[in-house]
């Protein structure tokens, strides 16, 4: 039996884009496809920050809703949008190989880190981090998909916003005078992105699993395993980056304050087959070197 996969998506530019590559590759292996985009909450509500919407999976729900109802079959995401706990009767199907996890600077002159400056983030993560190195810098809220922040920092009076890297190239409008971030803890699972499916929908998981990366699938496990167990989501800054060299995988786990005052980190290698159950071990480490007081301290606030 086949049938057409209709594959949702956000209907942002970079959305499409991923969904539009997914499709690609299930037509390459010879499945039927059609593109079904749907507006999320986290697009249509730009006033506020992420943080302040107390939506879990704020860019994913919309999808989540449409396949449980039967209008889509799969789902394509920015993997690091979707929450570490997926709804039930749905799961992940296939992780495609990971772009750059790399936070950028995008400025509008000639820019310096010793000045006042004011640099634009929607990130609690971003946020903290660049207020942990630069405490005599302002950071300022920043929300919509990648043009529209790109707009807003063309016409704003800021000195710079903070972007994926992937999120530009993959849409072309990584600018030539970038400033590489690459001292910034990425999020977790940040350049990587994820398909999922119906869990009693054997046709389209055997379809989806195949554009699998098992390298990235482990990394961003990892990664997002140590969120998990940190209760991070999106009202704590936390970061987290995997990757795999001989038979290693190389972690490095942040937890920082609101404010970036305070900062814990983890760095450690990890045999590759000793990888399950890693990133939970990892986020153990943070939470009992002070994680634990810093997470308790950064709810009250919230």
């Amino acid at each position: 039996m086949s049938k057409v996969i209709r594959i949702g998506t956000r209907d942002s530019e970079l959305a499409l884009w991923q969904a539009n590559t997914v499709k690609t590759r299930l037509e390459s292996l010879g499945y039927v496809t059609e593109l079904v985009a749907v507006k999320s909450t986290g697009d249509l509500e730009l006033t506020k920050p992420l943080y302040e919407l107390g939506i879990t999976g704020i860019f994913t729900k919309t999808l989540d809703i449409a396949m449980l109802n039967g209008t889509i079959d799969v789902a394509v995401h920015s993997m690091k949008d979707v929450p570490t706990l997926l709804p039930k009767a749905i799961v992940q199907t296939a992780v495609l190989e990971r772009a750059s996890a790399e936070d950028i600077l995008v400025t509008k002159t000639d820019f310096n880190f010793n000045w006042n400056c004011t640099i634009a983030t929607g990130s609690l993560r971003r946020k903290a981090q660049w207020l942990n190195r630069y405490p005599h810098h302002e950071v300022v809220g920043l929300r919509g998909n990648v043009n529209t922040r790109l707009k807003k920092l063309a016409d704003s009076e800021w000195d710079g916003a903070i972007f994926a890297r992937a999120g530009l190239e993959r849409i072309n409008l990584l600018p030539s005078d970038f400033i590489s971030l690459n001292w910034m803890t990425p999020a977790p699972a940040q350049g990587a992105m994820v398909v999922v499916a119906l869990q009693d929908d054997d046709y389209c998981i055997q379809a989806t699993k195949q554009l699998n990366h098992k390298e990235s699938d482990i990394c961003t496990r990892v990664e997002r395993e140590f969120l998990q167990v940190l209760e991070g989501g999106c009202t704590a800054p936390i970061g987290a980056y995997a990757r795999i060299t001989n038979n290693n995988i190389l972690f490095k786990g942040i937890l920082l304050s609101l404010d970036g005052g305070t900062k814990i980190e983890t760095e450690k290698i990890v045999a590759l087959n000793n990888s399950e159950g890693a990133g939970k071990s990892l986020a153990l480490e943070i939470l009992e070197n002070g994680g634990k007081e810093l997470m308790k301290s950064i709810k009250e606030s919230s």
